[in-house]
C-alpha cells in the first residue's frame, strides 16, 4: 500500500491535517506511528483504514480485507457484545466459530449478554479488536489500542501483531505509551505538525542500552501478563515470556571452581 503525496483536511478552509504524505507498507511489516497527540497520528490512520479520503493525493493497492480499530470504539449500538460479533461476522462471511473465538481469547466470555452502551471502555475496546480480526486482514490499523484495556489483553496486542504479520499482512498502530515501539522489524513513522516522517533508525526508546543488563525473573502464570504490563509502565523493556520448563536455575560456583558439565 502506498501514501502518493496525500494531504487531508476536515473543512475546506481548515488548517492541513495531513501535508503531502509519502509512505509504503509492504506485505508482513509492522509500521508504529510515533508522535505527540494532535499531530495527525489518528488522520492518518483513518485514511490508511479507508475511513477518510484525500482530498489531494491518493493511497493505492490497500489490502481488500482491512480491520480497523479506533481509538474509541463506537459502543452506542443496539447490540450485545455477542449478538454485534455474530452479526459482523455474518456480514464479513466469516466462519460461524470466529466470533466465539475471539470472545474466548480476549476474555469477553462474562460480557456476552451485555448491551454495547453499557460495556466499560475497556471491554467495548475488547469488542472492537475482535470485530476487526473476525475475518484474518491484510491490513490492520490500530489508533492507540491499549486504552482501557487490562492487563492481560493488552500484552495480547504484540502476539496478534506478531500473528497477522507471519501470515503476509501488514499492521499499522499509533502507539505513544512506548508499549510496541521495540518491535523487533517494525518501522517506525513520526507525524508532527501533519508532515509525515519515516524513521531510518530506531527510535531511542526502543534502542538497546550499552548499560542495560537482562535479569530473568519468574512470576505465577496468572501474574504473568500484570508482572509485563507493571514492568513496561516502569519503563523496563520486556524481551519475551517463556515457558520455565527446561530452564534450570543453577548456584554460582565456590570461587576457583569450574562447571565440567554443559552449561
Amino acid at each position: 500500500m502506498r501514501f502518493d503525496g496525500v494531504w487531508f483536511r476536515y473543512a475546506r478552509r481548515a488548517p492541513w491535517a495531513l501535508r503531502e504524505a509519502a509512505a509504503s507498507v509492504e506485505p508482513g511489516q509492522t509500521v508504529v506511528v510515533l508522535g505527540p497527540n494532535g499531530a495527525g497520528k489518528s488522520t492518518l490512520l483513518q485514511l490508511a483504514a479507508g475511513v477518510l479520503r484525500p482530498v489531494r493525493g491518493t493511497i493505492r493497492d490497500r489490502p481488500r480485507t482491512v480491520g480497523w480499530v479506533p481509538e474509541r470504539f463506537p459502543a452506542d449500538q443496539p447490540f450485545t457484545a455477542l449478538g454485534y460479533l455474530r452479526a459482523m461476522a455474518e456480514l464479513r462471511r466469516a466462519p460461524a466459530s470466529a466470533a466465539d473465538d475471539w470472545i474466548d481469547r480476549l476474555g469477553l466470555t462474562e460480557h456476552t449478554g451485555t448491551p454495547l452502551p453499557a460495556l466499560s471502555k475497556g471491554t467495548a475496546q475488547k469488542v472492537g479488536l475482535a470485530q476487526a480480526l473476525l475475518t484474518p486482514p491484510g491490513l490492520l490499523v490500530l489508533d492507540e489500542p491499549w486504552e482501557g484495556l487490562d492487563a492481560r489483553a493488552r500484552t495480547l496486542i504484540p502476539d496478534i501483531v506478531a500473528e497477522i504479520t507471519a501470515t503476509g499482512g501488514a499492521v499499522l498502530v499509533s502507539d505513544h505509551r512506548g508499549e510496541i515501539a521495540g518491535l523487533p522489524e517494525a518501522t517506525h513513522w513520526s507525524v508532527a505538525a501533519g508532515a509525515l516522517r519515516v524513521e531510518t533508525t530506531v527510535p531511542a526508546a526502543a534502542r538497546p542500552d550499552a548499560d542495560e543488563v537482562v535479569v530473568e525473573i519468574a512470576v505465577p502464570r496468572t501474574a504473568a501478563d500484570d508482572a509485563v504490563v507493571r514492568l513496561r509502565e516502569s519503563g523496563h523493556r520486556v524481551l519475551g515470556v517463556r515457558e520455565i520448563k527446561d530452564f534450570a536455575v543453577r548456584p554460582e560456583p565456590p570461587a576457583g571452581a569450574r562447571w565440567e558439565g554443559p552449561r
